[in-house]
């Protein structure tokens, strides 16, 4: 059967699992497809081979298609996620001289407690924090800004915030350049074992259930060709639920070991993906029960209430209207793209494209098409919950 090629690109990241999948394990051929995977170096480099048409389709940071509706970013192309690749996966770390400090005024590093560690963060290096994200617009940046200023350090007012590239993330920090960064698996493992880091918190301790990256296509793309985007949906939706076994996801970090892919063992890659984490040079472990997520509790959904609670920090910091911000980003996370894609498929979806942020204290059955759908935690670390303009 001739397959239909489509180019997406990604960055070398646990949370491209999904992409990789679907086209080492044929799930992208059972569409009818070849997905032709391309490595990007960067963030900007990524969203400007998307932008300018150099893919189809993109491994991406969710809240660059907001940052782009709402004009800031450069690129001035619409782009829409039309299904959310992965929910959390970002671990925050801090150089071994900050960790020393921290220990030594007795942070315990149980890597839990977003309350507790940003306090000891704060006591230990206060104003004046050098912190490295991979890109202005991006979940890291976002839950740095959230967690450091509910807890008394306005950011970014007071903190310095470094743009690096998840790759070089450790070598930003050996270099003196940053005393933290929030970044994505395996990168943080990575400069633990290059010792130079220790980890402090997963992403999730933040916030429960925050869309790290998405599948974003070109507005004008997606018009043109909606079937073969319904078909990418449909394949990288088989790959998630796949990922969902332990044993599955062992076998997928041989795929992302491949130097095609990330290029890495598949010891340090099987860390994120099962949740079992080393935290500094000492060897100390913690586990983190579903560290990224691809399929559980409606994860490659797009909820328009995420998009808007994006837009609303966005605006909030750069000086937006709120309301006009809102209501640009709703339209960029494509949930009726979604249903339209798995209504051929045994899959349940929320009744709704919006709810609540931040309310669901515990596992919640909810509202959805075939009765059956469970959401997991949602919460925020600091009790804080997100009502959209819109329900």
């Amino acid at each position: 059967m001739k397959l239909d090629r489509l180019s997406v690109g990604f960055i070398p990241l646990v949370d491209a699992a999904p992409l990789i999948v679907a086209e080492e394990m044929g799930f992208a051929a059972e569409e009818g497809l070849h997905l032709d995977l391309r490595r990007a170096p960067s963030w900007s480099a990524l969203r400007d081979q998307l932008s300018f048409g150099q893919v189809d389709a993109a491994h991406m940071l969710s809240p660059v298609p907001v940052a782009a509706a709402l004009g800031l970013g450069g690129g001035g192309v619409n782009l829409h996620a039309i299904s959310v690749l992965s929910v959390n996966g970002n671990v925050i770390g801090v150089s071994r001289d900050l960790a020393k400090r921290m220990r030594d005024a007795g942070h315990d590093f149980a890597f839990s407690d977003a309350n507790a560690a940003g306090a000891a963060l704060i006591r230990a290096q206060g104003f004046g924090l050098r912190i490295g994200v991979p890109f202005p617009f991006s979940m890291h940046a976002e839950l740095v800004f959230y967690w450091l200023s509910a807890l008394g350090l306005p950011a970014p007012q007071s903190v310095h915030i470094h743009t690096v590239p998840p790759q070089q993330m450790a070598d930003a920090m050996h270099a003196g350049e940053i005393d933290a960064f929030c970044v994505g698996e395996p990168w943080g493992s990575l400069a633990v074992e290059t010792g130079v880091a220790e980890l402090l918190l997963p992403g999730s301790a933040i916030w429960a259930f925050a869309p790290e990256k998405g599948l974003a296509t070109r507005a004008d793309w997606l018009e043109s060709s909606p079937e073969l985007a319904h078909r990418l949906v449909r394949a990288l939706w088989r790959s998630a639920k796949w990922l969902t076994g332990a044993s599955a996801r062992t076998l997928a970090t041989e795929f992302l070991g491949r130097a095609q892919y990330l290029n890495l063992p598949a010891e340090i890659l099987e860390r994120a993906m099962l949740g079992r984490f080393v935290i500094g040079p000492s060897g100390e472990t913690r586990t983190v029960p579903g560290f990224v997520n691809f399929s559980s509790g409606a994860a490659g959904f797009p909820w328009r209430s995420q998009a808007e609670w994006i837009a609303r920090q966005l605006a909030a910091r750069t000086g937006l209207d709120r309301e006009a911000a809102a209501q640009a980003a709703r339209a960029t996370f494509r949930s009726d793209v979604y249903r339209t894609a798995l209504a051929r498929v045994a899959h349940d979806l929320p009744s709704a494209s919006s709810k609540v942020e931040g309310a669901v204290a515990k596992e919640m059955a909810v509202g959805s098409v075939g009765g059956r759908l469970i959401l997991p935690r949602d919460a925020f670390f600091d009790g804080r919950i997100f009502e959209p303009s819109v329900g």
